[in-house]
């Protein structure tokens, strides 16, 4: 009888435990990983996903706390988008808007974002559209 009150006591900690976490967070925060691993699953390309360097960010602010770069080879060379991940939601609405109102002062620097969670995707603008749309359902299909 000891044992199996032990043993309940234990497992009600873990319970009690468990639902805790960190009051306003929501589930555990989104890798890189994570949406490299849900383009593929999909069938999407996400090919030689590399972790960005200053370079890759060109003019862009430096923010994210990671951030990969992959390739969509059917868009041709060195074309393909980013991952960036972010702690503070404001720095990636911040990002998001950058990249949005590039497109918006110029065709020639449109190209598409997406968000989820703490993550921020921007792809290629030569992408189309209905291919991109197929990129964000894969993204917001992680942890469903």
């Amino acid at each position: 009888m000891k044992k199996i009150i032990a043993l309940l006591t234990l497992f009600i900690t873990v319970v009690i435990i468990s639902a805790c976490g960190d009051e306003g967070e929501s589930a555990e925060k989104l890798t890189t990983d994570d949406v490299i691993k849900a383009f593929q699953d999909a069938g999407l390309e996400a090919e030689e996903p590399k972790e960005m360097t200053k370079d890759d960010c060109g003019m862009a602010p430096m923010k994210a706390d990671e951030g990969v770069r992959f390739f969509i080879p059917s868009l041709g060379e060195d074309s393909g988008g980013r991952i960036l991940t972010y702690s503070d939601q404001a720095d990636l609405e911040e990002m998001k808007e950058y990249y949005d109102s590039m497109g918006e002062e110029s065709a020639m620097l449109f190209s598409w974002t997406m968000k989820k969670d703490n993550v921020l995707v921007q792809i290629n603008g030569d992408l189309e559209e209905d291919k991109y749309n197929e990129y964000k359902e894969a993204l917001n299909s992680i942890g469903k």
